[in-house]
Parts: structure tokens; C-alpha cells; sequence
């Protein structure tokens, strides 16, 4: 176990009917300007808009509102959410949503505090040294930013997908209440339950061996997702099987599964780039692709972390690491078949004469390599989109 620092400060409201103490819990907090963000149509459908906007108003809460987040938010919003914040001089950000407006809040909290474009954050040219707080109100269980330190934004113009960290924006407090997922469509659930998989495994799958209690809480993580998912696959309104996805993505992603470890998040990276070339990609769907054939191009790296995640999580014993390997990177690949998640490139309409210049892109014309236990250079990326062609 290597030296690690754990920073968590989100304050969990969790519960039936806690977005309706939105108000109050604002004004306890002594903000008197906030800017509302949300994405396009979801929280007027399910009422959650109404409820909202009567918290705040009967508490005196004055505020205003950028709606029109998108699946991989994007950096004009964020400009625009930055000039409003300014000059309507907002001193709270609530964002209503999933791990999109979340990620487009984050942003708009660091832009606020500087004179310069706030995509130099993504582009790590700059470093954020002072946000806007954050609120929560969590309407979709997937990319865990309402527990995070991360932001990943995407930029249309120069079609990159890039991620900063920083404690700074880890939100103050999340509601999370499991009803406001029930109405989820059965792919956008799919996508969070592979993305929440996802932040676990790309912890797990790493070089630092014999973490006894990080990777037990991992494991059990991943296990209860499993199950959990299955059950709201066959059963939306499952309460129960909802609030584990609720809570499992909010700690497969702040930290917690990755304790003592070294986080690489390879698949991510390379995903990044897939959903940044092509943006009508989900980030969820972008991992059930491309992680099984990472997984099978590696393989040999993690035989004994696989071989751990067969008997723990999938209970199932084999007489060697190489079959126990197999057996848990088809299951999951069937997993997420299962879920009607695509998994194969030509799934989303992406060929074999598309990935050279992918791979290029990812790249640099080879001038840099993706970090991970393995690097992945243009050539070992073209390899792992062969396999999931």
C-alpha cells in the first residue's frame, strides 16, 4: 500500500422527499444568490423542477437559471455559465442532474474565480486555486461527481475530452434520493451501472498488490452493483436495488476503492477519446466497448486480480489464473451484452478504417502514450480497437 491522502467533505442527504428541504438547506448555509443548472427536459418530467423552484422561493432564495447541459457537457455552456456567475454576482452553484451538469457546475465553479478561459483547467494548463461551492441534487446513479474531485468537459472545436482534479470542487452536500431514478431510461441506467463498474474495476486492475482491505471494499462494491443492476433491469422502481446504485456510484468514485492503490483510469482515458471524436457516444456505452478488449490485451498483467475477482465476486473457482482470467472478462463482457449495451466499435457505427486515424488522435502521431501499468502507444491502441471492432 502506497502513501495516500483521503479527502471526502460531501455531506449525504439521503432519503424519500429530501430534494423538497432544498431551500432551507441553502439558506441554513447563509447563500443568498444561486445559480439553478440542469440539463434539457428529464427534471420537468419527473416534477422535480416545481419542487425546487417552490423550496427556494419559500425561502427567499433568490436565483437563476442555465439549463441545456448535454451527455459530455460541453466548455461553451461553461463560458456562458461563467459570465452569468459574474455578473450576477452568485456566491452557490446547485446542480440538478448527473455526472454531466455536475461536471459543467464544477467548471463554471473554478471559471468564476479567474480571468481566463476556464478550458486551460482541462487542458492542465492551469490549475484551479479557489471554486464556487456546490450542491447537489442527484437524478442519475453513474459517474459518482457528486462524491468526486473530477471534471471532465468537452471541447466541440477541437473535439477533446479532457479531465482536471481538484478537492476544491467536491461538492458541499448531495440529496440523493432513489426516486428520482426510477424513470431512467433502461440504457441510461445500463450506462451508469457499467460506469460505476468501471471506477471500481480501473482502480482495482492496478500494480500495487496486497491491498487486503481497499480491495475487499472493492470487490463487495462491484458484487453488490451486479446484483443491484440486474434488479432494476428487471424492475425500475426497485427502491432498494435503486438506492444501492445511488450510493455505489457516489463511492466507486470519491476515492474510497482506490485507497493506497495508484489510479491510471487507462480505459477512461481512451474513452475520452472515442466520445470526444464522436460525441452522440454515450461515456457508459464507450466503456463496455472498449473495456473488455483492454482487459483481454492485458490480461497477463492482472492474472491474479482477476483471479480474485472470479472467486470473490463471482463465487466461482478455477484450477488456474489464466481460466479464472477468462472466465471473468467473458462474463462481463456478457454482462454488458446483457444490459443491451453495445460492445463492438461497429455497434456505434465505427470501422476498421476509422482506427488508425483514432488511434493518431490519441496519440499524437505516437508522440505520447496513454498512462496505465501498460503504456498504450498508436500501435497498442489500434490493437485493443481490433479486438473490439
Amino acid at each position: 500500500m502506497i502513501n495516500f491522502e483521503f479527502v471526502s467533505p460531501t455531506k449525504i442527504i439521503f432519503g424519500k422527499g429530501q430534494e423538497n428541504n432544498i431551500g432551507k438547506i441553502i439558506k441554513d448555509k447563509g447563500y443568498r444568490k444561486i445559480l439553478l443548472h440542469y440539463g434539457k427536459s428529464a427534471i420537468f418530467k419527473i416534477g422535480l423542477y416545481d419542487k425546487i423552484i417552490n423550496s427556494l422561493t419559500e425561502n427567499a432564495i433568490d436565483f437563476v437559471e442555465l439549463g441545456g447541459v448535454v451527455p459530455n457537457p460541453k466548455i461553451d455552456l461553461v463560458r456562458e455559465g461563467v459570465k452569468i456567475v459574474k455578473r450576477e454576482q452568485i456566491d452557490f452553484i446547485l446542480a440538478v442532474g448527473g455526472g454531466s451538469v455536475i461536471d459543467s457546475a464544477k467548471a463554471i465553479a473554478c471559471g468564476a474565480k479567474v480571468d481566463f478561459d476556464p478550458w486551460l483547467f482541462s487542458l492542465h494548463e492551469k490549475e484551479p486555486t479557489s471554486a464556487l461551492p456546490i450542491g447537489v441534487i442527484l437524478t442519475i446513479s453513474a459517474a459518482g461527481s457528486e462524491l468526486s474531485n473530477s471534471c471532465v468537459i468537452s471541447n466541440d472545436q477541437s473535439h477533446l475530452k479532457n479531465g482536471f482534479n481538484s478537492d476544491l470542487i467536491r461538492p458541499i452536500f448531495a440529496i440523493m434520493n432513489p426516486e428520482l431514478t426510477f424513470s431512467v431510461s433502461p440504457y441510461q441506467t445500463a450506462c451508469g451501472i457499467v460506469d460505476i463498474m468501471m471506477h471500481t474495476l480501473e482502480r482495482y486492475l492496478s500494480d500495487v498488490d496486497d491491498l487486503i482491505f481497499t480491495d475487499e471494499m472493492g470487490l463487495a462494491l462491484l458484487r453488490a452493483v451486479l446484483n443491484a443492476g440486474k434488479r432494476v433491469m428487471e424492475n425500475p422502481c426497485d427502491y432498494n436495488a435503486r438506492a444501492t446504485l445511488m450510493i455505489a456510484s457516489s463511492f466507486s468514485h470519491n476515492g474510497l476503492t482506490g485507497l493506497g492503490s495508484k489510479m491510471y483510469f487507462t480505459v477512461h482515458k481512451m474513452e475520452h477519446v472515442i466520445s470526444g471524436l464522436y460525441d452522440e457516444i454515450a461515456h457508459g456505452a464507450g466503456l463496455a466497448i472498449l473495456f473488455p478488449a483492454w482487459a483481454k490485451y492485458t490480461k497477463e498483467l492482472f492474472y491474479d486480480k482477476w483471479a480474485k475477482f472470479t472467486k470473490i465476486v463471482l463465487e466461482k473457482n478455477f484450477s488456474t489464473k489464466e481460466e479464472a482470467t477468462e472466465f471473468a472478462i467473458n462474463y462481463l463482457e456478457n454482462f454488458f451484452k446483457w444490459l443491451k449495451m453495445p460492445t463492438r466499435l461497429s455497434d456505434v457505427k465505427i470501422y476498421p478504417n476509422d482506427f488508425a486515424e483514432i488511434a493518431r488522435f490519441a496519440t499524437k502521431n505516437d508522440q505520447q502514450s496513454i498512462v496505465g501499468v501498460k503504456k498504450i502507444t498508436e500501435q497498442d491502441f489500434l490493437a485493443i480497437l481490433e479486438l473490439a471492432k
